[in-house]
């Protein structure tokens, strides 16, 4: 990749005395007196050591500097932008984890209906697998705790799986047919997270890829994903970025260069102190000849808006669904020496076309930035395309001519509204109790032994065609007192049927490749994108 990856180093000791206000003025007196010589520091620094120091010495209780420390700093990031942040060194680990794109744990997938966890998949090769842990197992204990039944909370449950690699767990599990709990003994170990969910031909010559986040090895599940779905005739690719809420640069510009000829502007990005850095395609992209689509909603954002902003502006493909988040901001992420961080916007990106993406926002107001999105249902925006208003100051034009704007997000394409169709009254009390959840997972505990055997789309389809599923869910449903009134149940059945073999396909060895499939009937944006894809002839 010819871009200049300039990384700066952040001086710690600078950092914390200048920025973090807790710099140690050894040996200051902060009488009254010395109140009054601090008038004459020349720096805001000197002003907030002194009132710092001046607390802990002279206020009437005894006061913890360190606390009172971790207690400022956030509110001093509160007046910066939105997306500057300060983590805490106790949530350091949890906040790197999600782009990390692993952890270490027993190696587990697992749901928790009726306030019990049950495991659905185990990592293959991984330690519980290696020590005999079982699709359906219900987790009983961990250690001396009881967790079932008990409503333990999903977080406090996480923490105990967890911990640091080669330390051990002890696991008690009730199995189905066997009396007594197993117990085993688990060595933690460290545990990959895919941030590229699925990858499956959706018809012949078109694949589909769905990718959760950007995290750090991304860029390498996309590529292997593509190369899968070349092998299977692939010459057409919907990306999926909806809910993808962004993360590392690089990989988005990694798997945009997938697409572009040599030497195409994909971004490039410019902050007071990180002079215009642009950053082009090479020669090495596998997809350049593939057509292509992205589809985006109002949950996508930064690296997610950088692909598609890249895509579009360079008239290499469709942008398909609603308009994208609207974050054109760039953090880094300083590391301090008691193990938090600073999570500091240094600079914006910007698109081929030399747009921000960014979306209006006030120092300060973190609030009403993220009161955006409910904003836009409000008015309409998710439902009508009219009742989008763009800013017509920041218009520009790809080398094709087509207008796109600034200030806001990504605009689509194709614009495809909110998908409301068999949301009526019965599907709504039906979703309000989360009875398409609990009954999938009944179904899957019950139907374990056949389950497991599926390792085939087509297997789980046949298999599922042949079980009357509605039948049994409209009986589960009068079990809470849930039924379908008039024209209810014909009105939400697509709706159902397709969540309920969804649910279950990812109660099987498949996972999400046994899910995405028996959604892909109902979603609405990818069926315009399967649609566009047939209209459109010929390579860009």
């Amino acid at each position: 990749m010819s871009y200049d990856n300039k990384k700066r180093d952040i001086l710690l000791p600078i950092l914390i005395a200048s920025a973090l206000i807790v710099g140690v003025l050894i040996g200051l007196q902060l009488r009254e007196n010395d109140i009054k010589r601090s008038r004459l520091f020349s720096s805001k620094s000197d002003k907030l050591n002194a009132i710092m120091n001046y607390i802990e010495e002279e206020y009437v209780d005894t006061i913890a500097r360190d606390s009172l420390v971790e207690k400022t700093i956030p509110l001093m990031m509160a007046n910066l932008d939105p997306h500057s942040v300060y983590i805490p060194a106790k949530e350091i680990e949890s906040v790197n984890e999600s782009l990390d794109g692993e952890f270490s744990g027993i190696g587990v997938e697992f749901n928790m209906p009726n306030d019990t966890v049950v495991v659905l998949n185990t990592v293959p090769g991984g330690p519980s697998e290696r020590v005999g842990v079982k699709s359906g197992d219900r987790i009983v204990r961990i250690n001396d705790t009881t967790i079932a039944g008990v409503k333990f909370p999903q977080d406090g449950i996480m923490k105990r799986l967890r911990g640091k690699t080669g330390t051990k767990v002890t696991v008690s599990v009730k199995r189905r047919g066997v009396a007594q709990l197993i117990k085993f003994t688990i060595v933690r170990d460290i545990i990959p997270v895919k941030s590229v969910d699925v990858a499956y031909m959706v018809e012949p010559k078109v694949g589909y890829i769905k990718i959760s986040k950007f995290a750090r090895d991304t860029y390498k599940e996309f590529s292997d994903a593509i190369n899968k779905l070349h092998n299977q005739g692939m010459k057409k690719v919907i990306i999926d970025l909806r809910g993808n809420t962004g993360g590392y640069l690089d990989q988005a510009v990694e798997i945009v260069n997938e697409f572009l000829p040599e030497n195409t502007l994909i971004v490039y990005t410019q902050g007071k102190a990180r002079p215009r850095q642009n950053l082009y395609s090479d020669s090495r992209g596998s997809a350049k000849n593939d057509e292509v689509v992205v589809l985006i909603d109002e949950e996508s954002a930064s690296a997610s808006e950088i692909v598609a902003g890249a895509i579009q502006d360079n008239d290499r493909g469709t942008i398909i669904g609603r308009r994208s988040f609207g974050k054109g901001l760039v953090q880094e992420q300083a590391s301090l020496t008691d193990g938090s961080a600073l999570r500091l916007t240094v600079a914006r990106y910007y698109t081929p076309t030399g747009r921000s993406i960014q979306k209006p926002y006030k120092l300060g107001d973190g609030a009403d930035y993220y009161m955006d999105i409910s904003n836009r249902y409000i008015h309409g925006e998710m439902n009508n395309i009219d009742s989008i208003k763009q800013n017509t100051k920041l218009r520009y034009k790809t080398p094709k001519g087509k207008i796109v704007y600034g200030g806001g997000g990504i605009m689509p394409d194709i614009f495809v509204p909110l998908d409301t169709v068999g949301v009526g009254k019965f599907y709504k009390k039906v979703y309000e109790q989360s009875l398409i959840f609990k009954f999938t997972a009944d179904y899957s505990d019950n139907h374990r032994q056949e389950l497991n055997k599926i390792t085939k789309i087509g297997q789980l389809k046949q298999y599922l065609t042949g079980q009357n599923l509605m039948g049994q869910f409209i009986r589960y449903c009068a079990k809470s007192g849930v039924y379908p009134e008039g024209r209810d149940l014909k009105h939400s059945y697509k709706l159902i049927d397709a969540q309920l073999k969804a649910f279950i396909g990812r109660n099987t060895p498949l996972n999400d490749e046994g899910f995405y499939p028996f959604i892909e009937p109902i979603d609405s944006v990818l069926k315009q994108a399967v649609a566009e894809l047939h209209r459109k002839k010929g390579k860009y």
